[in-house]
């Protein structure tokens, strides 16, 4: 990464304690509810150990998009320092994706999983699959169409601290329906099942599909070159944190997951080194989050 155009320094942290984990003394010197115009490894390193309860958020791969500057990524010392910022228990989700180099794809994905769990000490949750509507008349000729990033969610310690799936639950094809039969078990045996109606609503599996941010209108938001749905961050901000926590972004860009965490009542903290895109993060904030007074 390079070196920031602006740094805010922060002081030693306080301890925390193991019953509650929270910090024993309020820290009104830390960054809280703002987006930071800095280098992410820099302000990371700022940050106390066990400060940030969830982070989400979609770093630049792979060269597909241009942002401006010869930016540099050094997503191993990333890894690290979300691992040392993060608290026992928190999550950090990661939506990532492939480029495509000499016909072949690059495993840039597959390199930061193992990466993460090897090296930074972080444990991978799940790997699912962001679907995402493509563009219907697109004709790709030397390959398929590609329609999906990958969300890594990884977490730190024993188990993730807060999970709630309830607001991912979808439709049931079949509600209403009576159903009966047989489950194949996992060591190859058949389980009768007594017939019984299927549930309105059911779990979402790995696959998460969302339209993109060029379906939701909002001007701000797409003069970023890349961004990812509203919908996305607020979903996994509901799933792993709750009204209070601390959510990162620290590549912000247009601001979506800040955004997304404020109107969910979380605090947001977000990080981007570009000067432009740190004011197209501000204007949304400004705009969709404090404009509304209902959010506070």
């Amino acid at each position: 990464m390079h070196e920031s155009q602006a740094k805010q320094t922060m002081p030693a942290t306080t301890t925390r304690t193991k019953r509650d984990r929270t910090f024993e003394q309020p820290r009104d010197d830390l960054p809280r509810n703002t987006v930071l115009h800095a280098d992410a490894l820099k302000a990371l390193g700022d940050l106390p150990a066990g400060h940030v309860d969830l982070t989400v958020f979609s770093p630049p791969y792979d060269g597909i998009r241009d942002y401006g500057k010869n930016w540099t990524l050094d997503y191993k010392t990333l890894g690290s320092e979300l691992f040392r910022a993060t608290t026992d228990g928190g999550v950090c989700a990661v939506v990532i994706g492939d480029g495509t180099r000499d016909f072949a794809k690059s495993l840039t994905t597959f390199r930061w999983a193992v990466d993460w769990v090897d090296r930074a000490g972080w444990r991978l949750f799940e790997c699912c699959i962001y679907q995402r509507h493509g563009n219907p008349g697109a004709w790709w000729s030397q390959r398929f169409r590609v329609d999906h990033e990958y969300i890594l969610i990884f977490f730190k310690g024993d188990r993730p601290r807060f999970f709630d799936k309830t607001t991912l639950m979808v439709p049931s094809k079949h509600a209403g329906k009576v159903y009966s039969g047989t489950d194949r078990l996992t060591n190859g045996g058949f389980k009768k099942i007594e017939p019984k109606a299927v549930n309105d609503m059911k779990c979402r599996g790995t696959l998460w599909e969302y339209a993109t941010s060029n379906t939701e209108g909002n001007r701000t938001k797409l003069e970023h070159p890349a961004t990812f749905p509203d919908k996305l961050a607020e979903d996994l901000i509901m799933c792993f944190s709750k009204p209070g926590d601390l959510v990162l972004d620290p590549m912000c860009g247009s601001g979506t997951t800040c955004v997304m965490a404020a109107k969910n009542r979380r605090d947001y903290l977000g990080i981007e080194i570009n000067e432009e895109y740190h004011r197209i993060a501000r204007r949304r904030i400004r705009s969709e989050v404090e404009a509304d007074c209902r959010l506070f």
